[in-house]
């Protein structure tokens, strides 16, 4: 062990992450598809290996996409990952951000794993991280839930950005 390590070893993550890190995968092509359909095919996407997506002004290389899909990864992760989860008219969640990054958690994925989302969605959290709730602090109905569960692959992707597709519009 380097005397770096040895002297973290112990130290709080800065940034804070979540203990759970889904084993459960959603299938991008689905994802992707979903997101079409949300954005009426009109809006470039960068997607990362675990699904999260950073929806992209009109005109950028593919270049210049990979590495602003990056930059609003790392400005989630670093700042604060606020979420927004909207319940979709097809039965998913969206997860937004601040920043032009989203999530989609698929239903069908979440009644299939259901009993592991429930077990774990209290991991989702980060370390002393507190989420007001009509229900109090930390505490989650199964909407809240689902949404947790979709931003782990955020944090996940955030903390190993690896581009696996850019998708244009119309195509």
């Amino acid at each position: 062990m380097s005397d770096v390590s040895q002297r973290n070893e112990g130290a709080p993550q800065h940034p804070p992450v979540p203990a759970w890190r889904p084993t459960i995968r959603q299938p991008l092509e689905r994802i992707i598809e979903r997101l079409r359909y949300y954005t009426d095919g009109k809006r470039d996407l960068v997607v990362f290996e675990n699904g999260t997506c950073v929806v992209l002004p009109d005109g950028l290389s593919d270049e210049g996409a990979n590495a602003m899909a990056k930059d609003v990864l790392s400005k989630i992760f670093h700042y604060h990952p606020d979420m927004i989860p909207l319940d979709m008219d097809d039965g998913n969640v969206l997860v937004q951000y601040n920043h032009p990054a989203v999530n989609v958690v698929l239903s069908d994925v979440v009644e299939r794993n259901w009993a592991e989302i429930d077990r774990h969605h209290q991991q989702a959290l980060a370390p002393s991280e507190v989420l007001i709730t009509p229900l109090g602090p930390n505490v989650f109905d199964e909407f809240g839930k689902k949404a947790l569960f979709g931003r782990c692959f955020m944090f996940m992707d955030a903390q190993q950005p690896i581009v696996v597709q850019t998708v244009r519009k119309g195509e």
